[in-house]
């Protein structure tokens, strides 16, 4: 049974369409763990109030000081819970660094498949001003995408995806890809 298990992890930078991308997949049934997710509930048990400013700082500062695995731990005991309850194929939303990279292709050999959602750095930005939900102004994209490069290791998962989207149209034509990826990769259900 273990061998069937699939996880879809997708990266990408801020603005890409990784949540877009995760969206349409949970839309239709598949589960997902949510790696933003582990920050900001850490944040909240912290106390720290949820603001760009204040995410970057402790995105940074919880893996200095509870190492660069610290999400990717958490990330791992959610993956087992899922697949301990019958899920077979699960979606990973937010892949962050090369340290994590490493720690889940270590903890699930064969059963990671990364996907890198890659958008030209004007479209990304320009999502990324005009979101509903923290939006960002574009000095603050720009400084997101300098320190999730230099101080997140994000290039690294990146860089070495198994497959890309290039998420340069509109929802549809991210979809479509989306559609014939899990063909080719046989995730679906």
């Amino acid at each position: 049974m273990e061998n069937n298990i699939k996880i879809l992890a997708f990266v990408g930078l801020a603005g890409a369409g990784k949540s877009s991308a995760v969206d349409y997949l949970t839309n239709q049934g598949y589960p997902k763990v949510y790696f933003g997710g582990v920050i900001l509930e850490a944040m909240t048990e912290a106390g720290i109030e949820h603001t760009p400013e204040n995410e970057k700082k402790f995105r940074e500062d919880i893996r200095i000081q509870k190492g660069n695995d610290f999400v990717a731990k958490r990330i791992i005991d959610q993956l087992h819970n899922l697949i301990n309850s019958g899920q077979h194929r699960i979606v990973a939303d937010g892949l962050y660094s090369w340290t994590e990279y490493k720690t889940l292709k270590h903890e699930f050999p064969g059963e990671l498949i990364v996907v890198a959602i890659v958008t030209p750095k004007h479209l990304r930005h320009h999502r990324l001003i005009n979101r509903p939900h923290r939006p960002l102004t574009l000095q603050e994209a720009d400084l997101r995408d300098w320190a999730e490069i230099e101080n997140l290791e994000k290039g690294g998962p990146i860089a070495i995806a198994d497959h890309y989207i290039i998420n340069d149209g509109d929802i549809d034509n991210l979809h479509k890809q989306i559609d014939s990826l899990i063909e080719d990769v046989e995730f679906k259900k």
